[in-house]
């Protein structure tokens, strides 16, 4: 089993530029997933940078609330939090970073993973994927 047909990986935010506001996601649609794994990437460390999740009804999340106890704080050393839910209560989800320092955001990923259709293709216009099995040493 390899890990890139069982599970889809999405950039659901790309880089943002230095400031204090906190920044949300692009939604996720959790139908036919069990969980999600949010993977956030900031520019610099602080106690007050954090991670958290929010979900709702609506696919533009305009009904976003934010799920009790998932905020997942820097201890002013870590530049990478990873946050899971697994199970939401409602169908769409997004991640949130909250930014009380000044700090970038390189990149915020989602994993989704359970899902109920495979094989899944993570192959598209904005990523390249491959899978090898027992590759011999070489030339990349």
């Amino acid at each position: 089993m390899n890990l890139s047909n069982n599970v889809k990986i999405t950039k659901v935010s790309a880089a943002v530029a230095t400031g204090t506001t906190t920044i949300n996601s692009n939604p996720v649609d959790m139908q036919g997933y069990d969980g999600v794994v949010f993977l956030a990437s900031l520019g610099s460390a602080a106690a007050n940078n954090g991670l958290k999740a929010q979900q709702g009804q609506a696919s533009n999340l305009s009904d976003a609330a934010d799920l009790a106890g998932t905020l997942v704080s820097s201890n002013g050393t870590q530049t990478d939090l990873v946050l899971e839910v697994f199970r939401p209560q409602e169908r769409y989800l997004r991640a949130a970073v909250v930014r009380g320092t000044t700090t970038t955001i390189e990149a915020i990923w989602a994993i989704q993973y359970r899902g109920a259709k495979m094989p899944i293709n993570n192959v598209t216009a904005a990523q390249a994927a491959e899978i090898w099995a027992s590759p011999a040493e070489g030339t990349a």
